[in-house]
């Protein structure tokens, strides 16, 4: 790897170079995967094997002629991601933070709290990304380096109507809890007929009144993770209220196990508190009032929230509670999760078998066993929803915790490009020889002082034909340095990829702690080695 200080002169290479024989061709937009999220890149090649030297498409040292590779990672319920595929040799949009893939959290009402690693992948959502083809090419990458930069992952994974910022966290309710509203509605609306048959069809006004109350308690609930990891210096980048329940979507896990499982269990011991204040409510009022019924179902429901997420399953708060113990138990967070993870299969089985069983022999309140009719498809399909959501959220889990436990490995003087400094207005030809003649694969435009101003773009090389390269100058090919375009060689892991994600680009300086130049770091190489992360074995 040459470092080049002083006056912009090239010093010998370091032998820790990027896992590859040639250039890949970062993302267009400046995009960095999420955790969680698996970029669609082919995984690099034989690592520590120094590089080629650069090369465009029509002259010097032939393509790489990569494989195109096609991946569609398997989608959590209720991520959002775009899922299009685009041709080669485009590389893939960033897929969603975090933890991007950010599972939904199946609650009976309520979700559990969602801590992707590194922001996301967001990893994860927790997980995903679109499909896309790429190819291989020596010192090239499709689309303008300099190009767009993508959403935020707040733009992107928005998801709905935002009501507030609590403690200074967005709130958001998703179009899927309008569904949910209606059902209440309609469900409720029923019971209470039957209950005060007096209030006609006022009884659908308080059943919805219950839809919003409800929510409201369920809100609460994902406050009190919040604040829990807000007390531990864990960011919380949003609540979403929607189909099920709730998600807090905390952007990094917990250091010790004592700390996740408080972080845990404070939702569901919320959800006591209120179902023990409205039974309290419920004391001092008529049980055939209005207010009675209101404060007896909010009571009740309260308390199925609390129970259900208390079960020993992942992704559930119980399931994150046994990862705690078996973490503390072990010393290993990873076997911890493993464990809680195949618990929350064995829930999913049993929700799936038990729940219609437990509806139909009258233990959850059915009035008719021997009907086998409209409520007997509607039970099985719940227990359907709820088990493919508990099920897919364990395995989630899975691939988050393993996506953490080699997140470390990602270190950006290993990724780094060889880099030569050149003045602005050295020939593209020139610049060209002299990066081949010190096995570099990148340029960096000094002033006459030394100091880094911009780095050229691979893109516009490309764009450049070669009988044309002796009279251009490398200054209309670069784009100019900003602070954020800066990344220290020291970075590694989760912080590495919130630096990147914080400034979106194809290329970063990569400096020492001294201010010298130690080569240029390549979004495309992050995402192959992030790929290869996912795709390792734990």
């Amino acid at each position: 790897m040459d470092v080049s200080g002083g006056r912009g002169q090239p010093r010998p290479g370091n032998d820790e170079s990027a896992d590859h024989t040639g250039p890949e061709a970062p993302a267009a937009d400046g995009g960095v995967p999420e955790p969680g999220d698996r970029p669609a890149h082919p995984a690099g090649d034989r690592p520590g094997e120094p590089a080629p030297p650069p090369a465009a498409p029509d002259g010097g040292a032939p393509a790489n002629a990569g494989d195109q590779h096609e991946q569609r990672p398997a989608a959590a319920p209720g991520a959002q991601r775009d899922d299009t595929a685009s041709g080669p040799p485009s590389p893939p949009a960033v897929p969603p933070a975090g933890p991007r893939a950010h599972e939904e959290r199946p609650a009976a009402g309520a979700g559990r709290h969602d801590a992707p690693a590194a922001g996301g992948p967001e990893t994860g959502e927790q997980h995903g990304g679109p499909t896309a083809h790429h190819a291989d090419r020596p010192f090239a990458h499709s689309g303008d380096a300099g190009g767009k930069a993508p959403r935020r992952p707040e733009e992107r994974q928005r998801g709905g109507l935002l009501m507030g910022r609590p403690f200074g966290v967005p709130v958001y309710v998703a179009p899927s809890w309008f569904l949910v509203a209606i059902l209440i509605t309609w469900v409720f609306g029923g019971q209470i007929d039957r209950v005060l048959p007096e209030l006609g069809a006022a009884s659908y006004l308080v059943s919805l009144f219950f839809a919003v109350a409800f929510y409201a308690s369920v809100l609460v609930h994902e406050l009190a993770h919040t604040l829990a990891a807000l007390r531990f210096k864990l960011p919380v980048r949003r609540i979403q209220l929607q189909f099920f329940g709730g998600v807090s979507e905390i952007e990094k896990e917990a250091e010790t196990p004592g700390r996740e499982f408080v972080l845990a269990f404070v939702g569901p011991l919320l959800s006591l508190v209120l179902s023990g204040i409205f039974y309290l409510a419920l004391l001092a009022v008529d049980p055939s009032s209005v207010p009675g019924v209101l404060l007896a179902g909010l009571m009740i429901s309260n308390l199925i929230v609390a129970v259900f997420n208390l079960l020993p399953g992942l992704p559930l708060d119980g399931g994150r509670m046994l990862r705690a113990v078996v973490w503390a138990i072990t010393g290993k967070p990873m076997t911890g999760t493993v464990a809680a993870a195949w618990v929350g299969r064995a829930l999913a089985v049993s929700v799936l078998i038990g729940l219609p069983l437990l509806t139909q022999s009258g233990v959850l309140g059915s009035d008719a066993v021997d009907n086998v009719g409209m409520d007997t498809v509607l039970d099985a399909l719940l227990a359907a929803i709820l088990a493919a959501i508990i099920w897919t959220g364990a395995g989630n889990s899975l691939r988050m915790a393993r996506l953490r436990e080699h997140l470390p490995e990602l270190r950006a003087r290993n990724l780094t490009r060889r880099a030569v400094p050149v003045e602005g207005d050295t020939p593209l030809s020139e610049a060209l020889r002299r990066a081949n003649a010190a096995g570099a694969r990148a340029l960096v435009v000094v002033d006459p002082d030394g100091v880094p101003v911009s780095l050229v773009r691979e893109a516009a090389i490309v764009g450049v034909p070669e009988h044309r390269r002796p009279w251009v100058a490398v200054s209309g090919l670069a784009q100019d340095l900003t602070d954020g375009m800066r990344v220290s060689a020291e970075l590694a892991g989760e912080d590495l990829l919130d630096a990147l994600r914080a400034s979106p680009a194809t290329e970063y300086l990569v400096v020492e702690e001294t201010g010298e130049i130690y080569g240029v770091l390549s979004a495309a190489d992050v995402e192959r080695a992030f790929v290869k992360a996912m795709a390792r074995p734990s």
